[in-house]
């Protein structure tokens, strides 16, 4: 009996192997996700306003799946990249894309750089520009060194150790009744004034839409080394974005239970507000927890930084190969990463050490070409030059308008509110 249970299970043990092994491109995107948009914006959110913001959270994640998706989907239909695809819309729709895709790739690059060096402080006593020098060169190293399948491996088990050690957190803050806003008034975010911070946190939930095309391309990757099918990347991708959604409320929960209420608001400075987010997971697994929180927060963002330069760099390279008729050679994407890197790292020398207003300022520019972004993917999925059954259907096109026109409203309110103030 013993011998036949065994032998049912092997079947269902090999699909889920099967599985596992071929996911990879959404846990990478996850990884991406879970930075600042997670450890920053999130907890910031409920830190200071406790759980009025999670449906928000939630309506933002919702509104932008089509947009993520098209990463996936074009891919495992067409075998070939969404900017293949940009490409073959029109040369002057890659053009769009790489250009916005330039300045982001600097700005996000120096905002995770930025925390994963503020992370840093707490082990290391340096000044934040120099740990943000350490910070890209190891990124560099590994990128350059490792390749995709290092990056593959490392982030599934960062990903993994960060999760668990969140929900821990959460549910000793839910089983303790950690926390102070449970019986106080919660501020309201809801006011002028806090436009900026709204925009802001949306712009990177649950991350810069561009990150569809690093999907698409990390997919691309993927099956050089083994067979994905359609509906495998499919489920990597799903899985991969339902994770960082959920993070996104965790985070938020652990901000809510521990800190809302109780008068502190998270410093500018990175060095304090990498000891301010260390403390909220300590205050409820106890001190002795602190240093081995530290290390997982600052793999999570170590991994986010890596993941975004390789990201960028492979969309740049790519953009740049297809407008020019090149051929790929790792030599232009080695050159790429080092240009994205030293450029994000001037942009922190430029904003001279606080974190946050760094943070807030590429956040509220990945929001502003999220609309950009968003329609390129649209157009694409529903392109006639893709296969009618790869195309969106009625739900997916419903839903892809009701997040460009919400996107869209967003950013109006935005400039009207940043030219009113």
């Amino acid at each position: 009996m013993l011998n036949q249970k065994t032998a049912l299970a092997l079947p269902w043990m090999s699909r889920v192997s099967t599985l596992f092994k071929a996911t990879g491109p959404g846990i990478l995107m996850a990884a991406a996700a879970i930075g600042a948009s997670h450890l920053v914006a999130s907890t910031r959110a409920g830190a200071e306003f406790g759980w009025q913001l999670a449906w928000l959270i939630l309506l933002v994640n919702i509104v932008k799946y089509p947009f993520f998706a098209a990463g996936a989907r074009y891919t495992a239909a067409t075998d070939e990249s969404l900017l293949h695809g940009y490409h073959k819309q029109g040369r002057g729709y890659l053009m769009l894309f790489t250009g916005l895709n330039v300045i982001a790739a600097i700005a996000s690059t120096a905002g995770v750089c930025m925390l994963t060096a503020a992370m840093l402080t707490q082990f290391i006593p340096l000044s934040i520009d120099v740990l943000a020098l350490i910070v890209l060169v190891s990124s560099l190293a590994l990128l350059i060194f490792g390749h995709y399948k290092l990056l593959d491996k490392m982030t599934k088990i960062i990903m993994l150790a960060l999760t668990l050690t969140t929900l821990v957190a959460v549910a000793l803050a839910f089983n303790r009744h950690t926390g102070f806003g449970a019986s106080d008034v919660a501020e309201s975010p809801w006011q002028w004034a806090y436009v900026g911070f709204l925009v802001a946190m949306m712009g990177w939930m649950p991350a810069p839409i561009e990150v569809s095309t690093w999907n698409s391309l990390w997919l691309i990757e993927k099956r050089k080394t083994q067979t994905v099918t359609a509906k495998q990347a499919i489920f990597d991708f799903n899985l991969g974005y339902v994770t960082t959604a959920l993070l996104a409320i965790v985070f938020l929960a652990l901000g809510a239970l521990v800190m809302h209420g109780s008068g502190e608001r998270f410093s500018d400075s990175g060095a304090v507000f990498a000891s301010q987010l260390i403390t909220l997971y300590s205050q409820v697994m106890g001190n002795e927890s602190r240093y081995l929180i530290g290390i997982v927060a600052f793999l999570c963002i170590f991994s986010t930084t890596v993941t975004v330069i390789d990201g960028y760099s492979r969309t740049l390279d790519m953009g740049w190969r297809l407008l020019t008729n090149k051929p790929a050679q790792r030599s232009h994407l080695t050159a790429m990463m080092l240009a994205i890197s030293a450029l994000g790292l001037l942009l922190i020398l430029f904003f001279k050490g606080p974190l946050l207003p760094l943070l807030e300022f590429v956040m509220i520019l990945a929001f502003m070409t999220t609309v950009i972004f968003a329609w390129l993917n649209y157009r694409l999925m529903t392109s006639k030059s893709l296969d009618a059954k790869h195309r969106y259907g009625p739900v997916m096109v419903g839903l892809s308008w009701v997040g460009l026109l919400y996107l869209t409203g967003f950013a109006g309110l935005f400039i009207y509110w940043y030219l009113a103030k």
